[in-house]
Formats: C-alpha cells, sequence, structure tokens
C-alpha cells in the first residue's frame, strides 16, 4: 500500500491555472529527455521539504528515467514550503546554485500571490535547462513520467 493517497484531489488551482501548470510541464519535456513532475499537499507531514521532496521523488520512482534527469517540485501549500529536488544527472549538470536561484524566482511569485504562474515559470526555468544539458533525442526520447501535477494529502 502506498504512503501517498493519490486518489485525492484538492482544489489549490482552479481549472485554468492546473491546465496552464500541465501545458508547462508538456511544452518543456518535449523539447529534452528530461521529466518534470509536481506534487502538491497540503502539509508537509514529516520533515525539512527536501527530504521531503526526496521521500517523494523516491515513492514516485522518478529516479527510474534513463538518463537520471528528472526533476520534482515539492510544494506543501498551508506550510507555504517548496523544494526542488533533481535526480543524480540533471543535479550535478547545474550544480546548487541554478537549483537556488529557480527557487528565489519562484518565491518571488508566491509572494505576489501568483501561484500558479510562479510554478509555471520555475517549470520552464527547469526545462530550459534540462534542454541544454539533455536534449531532445527523436530516436530515442519517450514520456517516462506523468504530467499531471500530483496531490498528496
Amino acid at each position: 500500500m502506498s504512503i501517498f493517497p493519490f486518489t485525492k484531489k484538492k482544489h489549490y488551482f482552479n481549472d485554468v491555472d492546473q491546465a496552464g501548470i500541465v501545458a508547462a510541464i508538456q511544452s518543456s519535456e518535449k523539447r529534452t529527455s528530461g521529466e518534470i513532475r509536481v506534487y502538491v499537499e497540503s502539509k508537509n507531514p514529516f520533515m525539512d521539504p527536501i527530504d521531503r521532496a526526496s521521500e517523494v521523488f523516491f515513492n514516485l520512482k522518478m529516479e527510474e528515467t534513463q538518463h537520471r534527469n528528472a526533476v520534482l517540485l515539492y510544494i506543501a501549500m498551508k506550510d507555504k514550503e517548496l523544494a526542488l529536488f533533481a535526480d543524480e544527472g540533471i543535479y550535478q549538470a547545474v550544480g546548487a546554485e541554478f537549483w537556488n536561484a529557480a527557487v528565489k524566482k519562484m518565491l518571488s511569485q508566491f509572494t505576489k500571490e501568483n501561484i500558479s504562474k510562479g510554478i509555471e515559470q520555475c517549470i520552464r526555468q527547469v526545462g530550459d535547462v534540462l534542454t541544454e544539458k539533455f536534449p531532445y533525442q527523436p530516436n530515442e526520447d519517450k514520456n517516462e513520467l506523468p504530467d499531471e501535477i500530483v496531490f498528496g494529502d
């Protein structure tokens, strides 16, 4: 039994905002062999946001991508926490400074109460670096992970 109740759908975003986030994932992934997922839950029930993002990342089996280039954007809405967790292939390719800057840029949107636009902007930024480091390979690339937002409790 999974510890993540994926069947519950919270209403953190309206339909337009949710569709915009999914569209940002899909358009980013069309240019790269990398994978991007968004996980949103109400509260971080366990730990430091990075540790929670790591736990979610591995429970979603995101480390199983061919090039180890998956990225998870983790958000705990009520706790106002977020983290980017990248697999070893892409994390090492760009280094910690990129990830810290991406989080800061997203937080600047969040402080303007523009959460969905901040998420979309972060997805595009991650997509750009994935495209640079892991460009789309027409003969071998496939969508290895679902594009929909994953909602926890």
